[in-house]
C-alpha cells in the first residue's frame, strides 16, 4: 500500500488542514455517485475505500504535530540529544515525539528522524528524512550512508522475499494485540 501522504498528493510534511483539503478534493473527484458505467463505479468505489484509509491515517499522523506546537518547545539541540537517547533505548517513537517538539530542522534532526524510521522499518520516509540530511550537509559521510542504507532496505522490501518477511511481520504483530 502506498504511503498515506503519497495517495493523497501531500508531502511528508502536512499538516491536518492540508490534509483534510486535499482528501475533500480528492473525494470531489473520484466519488463514485459520479459515474454510471457499472465498472467504472466499482473502480471508484475501489479507489475511495483506499482514500478514506489514507485519510484516516495522514490524520493519526499530522494531528499530533499539530499539538505539539501546545506542548513545550525545545532548541533543536536539545530535541536531538533527547531524541538520540530514546534511539539508544530502542525507542523510536518516543524519539520522533522528542523531534517534534522543536521546529527547527537541521541536518542533524533530519539524521536523527531518518534513523528512528529505519528502526521502525519505514524505509520510504526514512530515506526522504535522510536526503534532506544530505541535502543540508552534503560533506557528512554518515548521512550519505543512511540514505544508501534505507534506499537499499526499500530496494530489499521491494521483492518477493521482502513483501513475505513484511507479510508475516504484520500477521504477527496482528496476532499479538
Amino acid at each position: 500500500m502506498k504511503h498515506p501522504f503519497e495517495v493523497l498528493g501531500l508531502p511528508y510534511s502536512a499538516d491536518a488542514d492540508e490534509v483534510r483539503s486535499a482528501y475533500r478534493k480528492r473525494v470531489k473527484q473520484i466519488h463514485p455517485d459520479q459515474f454510471t458505467d457499472p465498472d467504472q463505479k466499482k473502480a471508484a468505489m475501489a479507489e475511495m475505500v483506499e482514500l478514506n484509509l489514507a485519510y484516516e491515517e495522514a490524520m493519526r499522523l499530522a494531528l499530533p504535530r499539530q499539538h505539539a506546537a501546545f506542548r513545550q518547545s525545545l532548541p533543536a539541540s536539545e530535541a536531538v540529544r533527547l531524541a538520540e537517547k530514546m534511539l539508544e533505548r530502542g525507542t523510536p517513537e518516543s524519539a520522533l515525539r522528542q523531534l517534534n517538539r522543536t521546529g527547527e530542522h537541521d541536518a542533524a534532526w533530519y539524521f536523527i528522524q531518518g534513523r528512528a524510521l529505519m528502526m521502525l522499518e519505514r524505509y520510504n520516509e526514512a530515506h526522504v528524512a535522510f536526503r534532506e540530511a544530505v541535502r543540508r550537509d552534503p560533506d557528512n559521510n554518515d548521512y550519505h550512508a543512511g540514505a544508501l542504507d534505507a534506499a537499499m532496505s526499500m530496494k530489499r522490501e521491494a521483492t518477493l522475499q521482502g513483501k513475505l518477511h513484511r507479510l508475516i511481520r504484520n500477521i504477527r504483530n496482528n496476532s499479538k494485540k
